[in-house]
């Protein structure tokens, strides 16, 4: 078949058996926990530390931010030490879990200051492509999705491997006790599941994620104008 518009010295065709060997990556995998509520009692971050827990027995290694401090997007520059800390913290992960309130049918402006400060690009590097992405809420009332369907549209926008399952927890003040713990529920059995799909995906995906995320348009492009294209630096 003829492809006039290819530069065929750039372009390749997957193949079965690729990428090549088995997985290399010995260390435990690394997940970052992202949750999107400053408040004392905050649901969000007790789901989060009950999700760390969880991937901690499933033999993960967790970090959890803390969005206390962090200022809003472009308000300060991106050399404040909490932009710092979560720039280097989503270098480190393989892996995310970002856990939301819904307010107002959304998710938090927290949650969402804590994405928007990660960049798209590092130089040629992108922080977030290839690595893979679990999304869960919290909700007041009765269970909704506004919120993880609008992460799940993030998680594509920064290139992330989002797992097809996902956790809401309605009425999420029922669900925790006095010490912060989740209580047994069908709800918990969920994050269960969520966790378990989130560690094998990242351990699936880990080792061939430079090869997943390889693509023809961006082998065309220098690291100068890949840098330019996705920072937006103009806008």
């Amino acid at each position: 078949m003829l492809l006039p518009n290819i530069d065929h010295a750039l372009f390749a065709m997957p193949a079965s058996g690729q990428p090549p060997g088995p997985p290399t990556s010995a260390h435990a995998p690394r997940i970052l926990l992202l949750y999107g509520s400053l408040r004392e009692r905050s649901y969000s971050r007790l789901l989060s530390e009950e999700a760390a827990h969880l991937l901690q027995a499933m033999g993960a290694d967790t970090r959890t931010f803390d969005p206390r401090g962090l200022p809003l997007p472009d308000d300060t520059p991106d050399s404040h030490p909490k932009v710092q800390e979560l720039r280097k913290l989503a270098q480190w992960c393989e892996g995310m879990v970002w856990v939301s309130p819904e307010r107002h049918g959304a998710m938090t402006g927290i949650m969402k200051a804590q994405i928007d400060w990660i960049p798209l690009a590092d130089g040629a590097v992108r922080p977030t492509q290839g690595k893979t992405l679990a999304v869960m809420q919290v909700s007041g009332g009765s269970q909704s999705f506004n919120a993880v369907n609008q992460l799940r549209v993030l998680g594509r926008w920064m290139r992330m491997l989002t797992i097809p399952n996902q956790s809401s927890v309605a009425k999420a003040f029922l669900e925790f006790d006095e010490a912060g713990r989740m209580k047994p529920s069908a709800y918990y059995d969920r994050v269960v599941d969520v966790m378990e799909e989130l560690v094998k995906f990242t351990l699936l995906t880990r080792d061939a994620s430079a090869w997943l995320t390889d693509r023809y348009s961006e082998r065309k492009e220098s690291a100068e104008a890949l840098s330019k294209r996705v920072n937006q630096r103009s806008l």
